[in-house]
């Protein structure tokens, strides 16, 4: 997909990497659509851009509000799943279903009905992408992110399978993997992590490649590149990266 001009909305758009793909897509001279839970959080992206950025409140979680999305941004031939929700707690530690449930309602079902209102939409316009920001938690799961990584391996099969139902109506379902993205989400994680912008540029560069699952960064080429070697040699490396993660964490062992 060619994206420069194109009409685009991201979910997520307020912080982190969903200011930094309003930006880029701002920059590719693209009608962008933002989205927020709270309106007013856009303000900041509405002041910089003015007329170029549409804000929409919008919690995916909310179908009506997710419907009202969808009349109001009726022109879109890309859409950008970035909105996302992490708990950093496995299931042991939350010692309840609520983390789990809240990972799996925004990063599962969130992301779901956004493809399913969206997906029509595209198809209508004549075809696209839709962009789903999955991780490195969706291949292998870390301490602390147990149920984070739960979700988003839902999320990673979903937008496998979803390649199938658009595929007639021209839309590509892209998975974007990425590690610890340098965001006020991670903020409190003291290891090395990707700059947005990277993640960005790297997610683009591959969409416009043609490529349907995209590591754009280091950790996650190299957790995908042992994947494909065989599932023992994932999980032993893996096994290393969790250790140095309980070590680094403020939760703890």
């Amino acid at each position: 997909m060619r994206i420069h001009g194109s009409a685009a909305l991201v979910t997520g758009a307020n912080r982190g990497l969903g200011t930094v793909f309003v930006e880029e897509l701002v920059a590719r001279e693209c009608k962008v659509y933002a989205c927020a839970r709270n309106i007013r959080d856009l303000d900041r992206i509405i002041a910089k851009y003015g007329g170029k950025v549409s804000p929409i409140e919008l919690d995916v979680t909310n179908q009506s509000e997710v419907v009202a999305a969808t009349a109001q941004a009726d022109d879109v031939s890309l859409l950008i799943n970035n909105a996302g929700r992490l708990d950093q707690l496995s299931l042991g530690e939350a010692g309840d279903l609520s983390s789990l449930r809240a990972e799996m309602e925004v990063n599962v079902f969130g992301l779901a009905q956004m493809c399913l209102s969206f997906a029509p939409i595209i198809g209508k316009n004549g075809g696209g992408a839709i962009v789903n920001m999955l991780s490195v938690a969706s291949l292998v799961a870390p301490p602390h992110f147990g149920s984070y990584a739960a979700s988003k391996a839902a999320a990673m099969s979903l937008t496998h399978s979803m390649r199938w139902d658009f595929e007639s109506s021209g839309i590509d379902v892209i998975g974007i993997y990425a590690g610890l993205v340098d965001t006020e989400m991670t903020a409190n994680l003291d290891m090395p992590k990707s700059s947005p912008q990277e993640v960005v540029r790297r997610a683009f560069d591959g969409l416009e490649a043609g490529e349907l699952d995209i590591a754009v960064d280091e950790r996650s080429e190299m957790l995908r590149a042992q994947l494909q070697n065989g599932i023992e040699d994932l999980l032993a490396a893996s096994r290393k990266g969790a250790t140095a993660l309980r070590k680094n964490s403020p939760l703890g062992s």
